[in-house]
């Protein structure tokens, strides 16, 4: 029944109709309790209260199905946009963004003047951008465009997913770019032919590439939720003397909130993943198909309180 739902949410995340509709009709169905609302100013509250519990961010500016160049340059303006706002405000946050709503699927040299627009705003403003790793046919494109931009920037990493059977080969040549990543499981449907079926495989491939990243000396983001993979993490650390300054755990805005707090009294670097803006409905969806428990709630704020 869980791998049913996935699939269902996973197929509504994809669909162009329902992501209009939700971008006409605004943050409703329980979708706030993952999304900081659809505007800047918004997510500005929302840093501002993780930073005073000591908590760091980085908000996603979602954006998702752009077709036309100028959605995609509204898009970049919007990312800058939030990075002002980070800075004006002095606040402990990144950047994260997705390529496909810089205009990936129009033009690889729209998005490397979107990318290019933006960057240099967080040079500038000393603000860490991260792009986003979306579907399997959109990882190449991604990774290049990554290796191309960190010969150029400082301020910029991506993300690997362990679910795919690549990952591994991704991480090691990536080495030679000292990568600041985030490695995550991986929340979109895939086929097996290039991504891991069974969980047990997809979380024993994290651990691998945790290490491999960890024990290269590069920066590592660890974002899961998974109190094992957490658990290695410590462990690995501990074992290899590695310093806290060289890793951070990662969790999504509103999910294992307590677990959050928990980390951060033992010591851990804690970054939230915030994400706000009006196109929330597919990242909405990939959440409750990573974790079904969640349509509950999202039940209850619509028939209840």
């Amino acid at each position: 029944m869980e791998q049913l739902l996935r699939n269902f949410f996973l197929f509504l995340s994809k669909n162009r109709f329902f992501t209009r509709l939700a971008k006409r009709y605004g943050l409703r169905f329980g979708a706030g309790r993952f999304v900081a609302g659809e505007t800047v100013p918004a997510a500005v509250e929302t840093i501002k209260d993780l930073n005073q519990q000591d908590m760091s961010v980085t908000i996603d500016h979602l954006g998702e199905f752009i077709d036309s160049e100028a959605e995609a340059r509204e898009a970049a303006d919007g990312c800058i946009e939030a990075i002002k706002a980070i800075a004006e405000h002095e606040l402990d946050s990144q950047l994260s963004l997705k390529l496909t709503s810089m205009g990936l699927d129009i033009s690889d040299d729209l998005v490397l003047e979107n990318m290019r627009r933006i960057l240099d705003v967080a040079e500038e403003k000393n603000v860490f951008v991260t792009l986003d790793m979306e579907d399997h046919e959109r990882c190449e494109k991604t990774l290049t465009i990554f290796k191309k931009l960190r010969s150029e920037y400082e301020h910029i990493g991506t993300v690997l997913q362990s679910y795919l059977y690549r990952t591994v080969d991704d991480i090691k040549e990536l080495d030679q770019y000292n990568p600041n990543l985030r490695l995550v499981k991986g929340a979109y449907k895939e086929s097996p032919k290039v991504a891991f079926p069974d969980k047990k495989d997809v979380d024993e491939n994290l651990k691998k590439i945790i290490k491999i990243h960890l024990l290269n000396g590069n920066y590592t983001a660890v974002a899961s939720h998974d109190d094992q993979i957490i658990e290695y993490t410590k462990q690995l650390v501990e074992e290899h003397q590695i310093s806290k300054d060289q890793f951070e755990f990662q969790m999504l805005y509103g999910i294992r909130v307590d677990r959050q707090r928990e980390l951060v009294e033992e010591g851990y670097k804690m970054r939230v993943y915030v994400p706000y803006g009006k196109d929330w409905y597919g990242y909405f969806m990939r959440r409750l198909a990573e974790r079904p428990a969640n349509v509950a709630f999202v039940l209850k704020g619509v028939f209840g309180k």
